[in-house]
C-alpha cells in the first residue's frame, strides 16, 4: 500500500472512532475507574437508546443453576398420576399430532408410555406436588415459583442450550450474562460482572460437552464475556504471579502494557485494545479479591451442614452453590452454574437418583442461605435445563427400568426471589406431559421476564451489528406478568 494512503486510512479511522463514539479511547480508559461507563445504565448512548435500568428492578443479580442435559419433568415436578393407567401403551397419535422427534427414537417400532417410578407428595402451604427424588427442594416450595410450561423448538442439545442461553439456535450471539454485563454493568470493580462455575454429575462421565461460547460475548465487546472459575488450582488461569515476579514488578509491567496499548489504539482505533487494557487491570485487582473470595475458612460449620459436606470439595456442585452465594454477596451481577449429566436416555431411574443427589440439598440450601442473609429478595435464582424428557420410553421398557428422549414441547423450571411469586405453580400440561394446555412460556418469554426482574425492557436492550439491532430475545418474547410478585 502507498505509505500516504496508509496514513490517510489511519487518520480516517481515528477520526471515525473519536466522532462516532464521543471519544472511545478516553471513555474506555475512564472506565477503569468507573465500570459503569460501558454499560447503558445512566444516560442515552450515542445512538439515542435509553439507559438501564428502564424502571425500578426487583432483582439486582441472578444465580442461574443450569441443569445441562434436560431434567425429566414428570419424574421431578410435573406429577402425572394418570400415566400409570397407560403404562406400556403406545403414545396416542392424537397426543403426538405428528410432531417431530429426534433420530434416536424416530426409528423405534413403538413409543411406549413410561410412567414415573417415583412417589410424589404434596409439600408446603402451597401444596405443590414434588417427587421423592428431591426432598430438600420440596422443603422450599413455599419460596419458589414452579413453571411447568416452558417450551422450545430445539430438540437436540447443542442448538437447545445455545438457544436458551443466547436467544438463537445458531452460535455467535451474546449470552444472557454478557447482555446483562453490557446493560447494567458491575457492582464490584474487583470481580467480573459475570462468573461461570462448572460441575459434573455423578451419573455419567460422557455427558454432553459445554463450550465457552455459551458464556461468550458474541458480537459485544469481549469484556462482557463470562469468566470461568476452575475447581482446582488457581480459580482463574494465570491469575497468580509467576515465580520471581513481585507485585511491584507486575504493576510496572501493566503500566508499560497500558502505554503500549494506548499508542496502538491511537494508531488503529480498535475498541478491543481498550478492552484488553481494562481486562489486564481487572486481573490485577482479582489477584487480591479472588483468593479472599474462595477461602472458605471463615464459613462456620453450620454452612457446610446446610449445603452438605461436598461443599468443602472445590469443583463440586455444592461448593459452587456456596461460591455463588459468596460472589453474589460481593456484587457479582450474574453467576451461572452448569451441572452436566442430566441426559438420561437409558437407565433413568438409577442415573437420575445420582443427579438429584448431587444438586438437591445444595440448591435448596442456596435459597435458604440467601433468605436468612436478606439477599433473596433482590437475588433471582433460576433452576432448569435446555429442555425436558419424553413420556415415551427410549429403548426397552421393563418393570424396573426406562429411558427418556429429548422433549422441548414442555418442561419445568423453578425460580425464587428477585421479584417472582413464592409458593406458586404456573402452567398446565396434558395428562401425558407431552403438550401444553394452559399458559405456555416460550424461552424468549422466560428471558424477557428475567430481564424485567432486573429492570430491563427486553425490547430496548439492543446492540447494533451487521446493519440491525440485535437483542437477547431476537424479535420475540413477552414478560409473563403472572409470575411476578
Amino acid at each position: 500500500m502507498n505509505p500516504q494512503c496508509e496514513h490517510d486510512l489511519l487518520v480516517t479511522r481515528r477520526q471515525f472512532f473519536s466522532r462516532s463514539a464521543a471519544g472511545i479511547g478516553g471513555t474506555a480508559l475512564a472506565s477503569l475507574l468507573n465500570p459503569h461507563l460501558f454499560a447503558a445504565d445512566s444516560a442515552p448512548d450515542a445512538l439515542g437508546r435509553p439507559g438501564f435500568p428502564n424502571f425500578a428492578p426487583s432483582a439486582k443479580r441472578v444465580i442461574y443453576l443450569f441443569m445441562s442435559g434436560g431434567p425429566s419433568q414428570m419424574d421431578l415436578l410435573d406429577y402425572k398420576p394418570k400415566l400409570a393407567d397407560h403404562q406400556d401403551e403406545d403414545l396416542p397419535d392424537s397426543i403426538r399430532m405428528g410432531q417431530r422427534i429426534t433420530g434416536m427414537t424416530s426409528g423405534q417400532k413403538r413409543l411406549p408410555v413410561a410412567s414415573s417410578m417415583f412417589k410424589f407428595a404434596r409439600h408446603g402451604k402451597c401444596g405443590a406436588w414434588v417427587s421423592e427424588l428431591i426432598p430438600h427442594i420440596a422443603s422450599i416450595v413455599d419460596d419458589i415459583t414452579i413453571v411447568k410450561t416452558v417450551n422450545t423448538e430445539a430438540i437436540n442439545h447443542d442448538p437447545a442450550i445455545t438457544y436458551i442461553q443466547t436467544g438463537s439456535q445458531r452460535s455467535g450471539r451474546p449470552s444472557m450474562g454478557a447482555w446483562l454485563s453490557y446493560g447494567i454493568g458491575s457492582e464490584n470493580q474487583d470481580l467480573p460482572g459475570f462468573v461461570v462455575l462448572l460441575s459434573h454429575g455423578s451419573s455419567r462421565r460422557d455427558a454432553q460437552p459445554l463450550f465457552d461460547r455459551l458464556w461468550g460475548s458474541g458480537f459485544l465487546p469481549s469484556k462482557f464475556q463470562g469468566v470461568k472459575f476452575r475447581g482446582g488450582g488457581d480459580p482463574v488461569l494465570h491469575l497468580s504471579d509467576p515465580p520471581g515476579v513481585s507485585k511491584t514488578t507486575r504493576r510496572r509491567m501493566l503500566d508499560a502494557l497500558r502505554d503500549l496499548n494506548g499508542m496502538a489504539f491511537e494508531a488503529f482505533g480498535d475498541p478491543e485494545i481498550n478492552t484488553r487494557i481494562s481486562q489486564y487491570e481487572l486481573a490485577y485487582r482479582m489477584q487480591t479479591s479472588v483468593p479472599e473470595l474462595t477461602d472458605l475458612s471463615d464459613e462456620p460449620d453450620e454452612t457446610f451442614e446446610l449445603y452438605g459436606e461436598d461443599a468443602r470439595k472445590p469443583g463440586t456442585y455444592a461448593a459452587n452453590c456456596l461460591l455463588a452465594r459468596r460472589l453474589s454477596e460481593r456484587g457479582v451481577r450474574f453467576v451461572q452454574l452448569f451441572h452436566r449429566g442430566w441426559d438420561q436416555h437409558f437407565n433413568l431411574p438409577g442415573d437420575i437418583k445420582l443427579q438429584c443427589g448431587d444438586v438437591d440439598q445444595a440448591s435448596a440450601a442456596l435459597v435458604k442461605d440467601l433468605k436468612q442473609r436478606g439477599l433473596l429478595d433482590d437475588t433471582l435464582v433460576i433452576w432448569g435445563g435446555e429442555f425436558g424428557r419424553t413420556v415415551y420410553c427410549q429403548g426397552a421398557l421393563t418393570k424396573t427400568n426406562y429411558g427418556r428422549d429429548h422433549h422441548g414441547r414442555c418442561f419445568t423450571i423453578w425460580m425464587a426471589g428477585g421479584g417472582v411469586k413464592a409458593g406458586f405453580s404456573y402452567g398446565q400440561t396434558d395428562d401425558y406431559c407431552y403438550n401444553i394446555v394452559q399458559d405456555p412460556v416460550h424461552i424468549h418469554d422466560l428471558n424477557a421476564t428475567i430481564l424485567h426482574c432486573l429492570g430491563i425492557n427486553h425490547e430496548r436492550l439492543t446492540f447494533p451489528y451487521q446493519g440491525r439491532d440485535f437483542r437477547l430475545t431476537d424479535v420475540h418474547g413477552n414478560v409473563i406478568s403472572d409470575l411476578l410478585a
